[in-house]
């Protein structure tokens, strides 16, 4: 019998994050398509740069795959992928009916940048984690860091994370990728997480090939501490790459998977 192939889903891969995380990818085009250029990122930079959300993939084709998916274990069903998946005008529909197929919990990883509209924060309230990108601690630092598309600021960015913290009831994370242009920024990055308070902080550092040096373990592990002294924080839970355990997982595609993630450096 001929192997399925899949054109939207792709991994499983282990996650550092989301232990055994299958990826959804809404956008799947052959662009990234990012309301971010990020310095970091493992996609390289954006060149379909937009705030318009619009329906890349109907939802039912992300369902025909997953109901063809072999019987493997799946912790998470995470919508990532090529770009910032709340571009995706269908997330919401496409959230509720993944769950509706009892394969796992979904998450979604989001750059934060949309969560300003009240749309985009309902979408995102069906899932059962966000985890929510914040790297810089000023327009200056985000300018330097992520270089968001125009109209897109600091100060909409944060206002977003706040208006959604107040209305999700799920699991919130909040991930930092620490490199050398914000590394000495995090005292500032850490006020505002007591400011939102999520349920788990996610210290990152790229590994995976791209533009820019990882921080060292040292560095990370620096970072780490503090965090973890912060009284407010107790709480809360504090996760870095580098204490990640690893495990090997088998991916349905290799290649599509290394289209969406790049390859981790060990």
């Amino acid at each position: 019998m001929r192997k399925k192939a899949f054109k939207y889903i792709y991994g499983p891969v282990y996650s550092w994050r989301l232990k055994r995380s299958l990826g959804i990818d809404l956008l799947s085009q052959k662009e990234k398509i990012c309301t971010f250029d990020c310095t970091y990122c493992q996609l390289g930079k954006t060149l379909k740069f937009t705030r318009e959300r619009k329906v890349y993939v109907p939802s039912d084709k992300i369902l025909e795959e997953l109901k063809a998916l072999p019987s493997i274990k799946i912790d998470y069903l995470t919508f990532s992928g090529r770009g910032e998946p709340a571009l995706a005008k269908n997330l919401g529909e496409a959230i509720r009916k993944v769950k509706g197929l009892g394969k796992g919990k979904v998450a979604v990883l989001t750059n934060s940048t949309l969560l300003s509209r009240k749309n985009v924060r309902r979408d995102l309230l069906s899932a059962d984690f966000a985890v929510l990108k914040l790297d810089a601690s000023s327009q200056k630092l985000l300018g330097r860091i992520n270089r968001p598309a125009k109209g897109i600021t600091f100060a909409s960015i944060l206002k977003g994370i706040m208006q959604f913290k107040r209305e999700y009831k799920g699991r919130l994370g909040l991930q930092i990728m620490f490199i050398e242009k914000n590394k000495d920024s995090f005292r500032e990055l850490s006020e505002l997480a007591v400011k939102i308070h999520p349920h788990e902080i996610q210290i990152n550092t790229p590994l995976r090939p791209c533009g820019v040096k990882p921080l060292s373990r040292e560095e990370i592990a620096k970072i780490t501490a503090y965090f973890r002294k912060i009284p407010a924080l107790k709480d809360t839970k504090i996760v870095s790459v580098y204490e990640a355990r690893r495990a090997r997982v088998q991916a349905i595609s290799v290649k599509d998977t290394l289209k969406r993630r790049g390859k981790i450096e060990n």
